[in-house]
């Protein structure tokens, strides 16, 4: 069983560790109350950004508040989704649990990199670092998936041996 596990697939197992009870609670937290959540510190710098530069209103603040927590819990529930077919996978030894984390580190990625951006636009200095922390996990899980080749299956293993047979011989001279 433990053979079949890939870098890519440890890798995202340890970020869906994190992030999915992280923001969770963070999404959590907007919808509880949104304008509230959207100040505290995962989201100040959007906050901060969208209230002073773009001069948004209350309501529009709250909409851009459920907004982004439905964004995060989209994140959420495909990390998720690609941790039980991590679970199904090791367990079926086959390799199909790629494409929910592939979704999940293209939006979170996103996510990440507009909030830094924000976060160095509005200056926010602790809020920048923790977002560039969460950016730099899910593009190092993109890179290992990237370059990680392809899993070799049981039957590919197997077939290898069998192709020398298959080739053609010298005849019989007896």
């Amino acid at each position: 069983m433990a053979r079949n596990w890939r870098i890519s697939s440890f890798s995202g197992i340890l970020l869906a560790a994190y992030f999915i009870p992280t923001w969770a609670i963070v999404a959590w937290r907007i919808m509880i109350s949104p304008v509230q959540g959207l100040f505290e510190r995962p989201n100040v710098s959007v906050a901060f950004f969208l209230s002073d530069h773009l001069q948004l209103g209350s309501m529009s603040m709250v909409r851009i508040a459920w907004l982004l927590a439905l964004s995060r819990i989209l994140v959420v529930a495909f990390l998720a989704i690609f941790v039980v077919f991590a679970l199904r996978a090791m367990i079926r030894k086959t390799e199909d649990q790629k494409e929910p984390l592939a979704i999940a580190l293209g939006i979170g990625s996103v996510i990440s990199f507009a909030s830094v951006i924000l976060a160095s636009k509005v200056g926010e200095i602790e809020a920048l670092r923790m977002h560039a922390t969460e950016l730099l996990m899910m593009l190092g899980a993109v890179v290992v998936m990237v370059f990680e080749r392809p899993a070799q299956s049981e039957a590919e293993r197997i077939a290898v041996p069998e192709l020398a047979l298959e080739q053609a011989q010298l005849p019989n001279n007896g």
